[in-house]
């Protein structure tokens, strides 16, 4: 079974995280992994009280996890409804250490780093469930 990774805006999105599961369930149906760092990284954000919980999470080991799950996946899945540096850094990555990568992209105009480091871009989930059911 392939296992694919799911990237996506975090910070300043803490609460507008459903594209995780929308995109998880898309991955199961059609027979990947998901493989998540918000289900691990959600008790740090949530146990922050405040919007500058950033400041408190360590930023080498925090990093380091995210991308060793990348290294053990196949594929990564890109969401960016808006710019976020943390998913660009990871496509980037990914693509670096030859996975597939797909970005869900509702960006006008998006940068020539993000159109380059993604072998597949579609605007939406529906687009995305023809590129999972053709097979990554």
């Amino acid at each position: 079974m392939k296992r694919v990774f799911i990237s996506g805006p975090i910070q300043g999105m803490e609460d507008k995280q459903a594209y995780r599961d929308k995109i998880g369930a898309l991955l199961v149906k059609y027979g990947y992994e998901p493989v998540d760092p918000w289900r691990r990284e959600k008790v740090l954000y949530r146990a922050q009280l405040n919007r500058d919980w950033w400041r408190h999470v360590p930023p080498k080991d925090f990093i380091k996890r995210d991308l060793e799950d990348i290294d053990g996946c196949d594929a990564l899945i890109a969401y960016l409804p808006r710019l976020s540096a943390g998913t660009c850094m990871e496509l980037f990555y990914a693509k670096l250490r030859g996975k597939k990568t797909i970005t869900v992209c509702r960006i006008k105009n998006p940068s020539p780093w993000i159109i380059v480091h993604s072998d597949v871009i579609v605007r939406g989930f529906r687009e995305l469930e023809s590129v999972l059911k053709e097979g990554i």
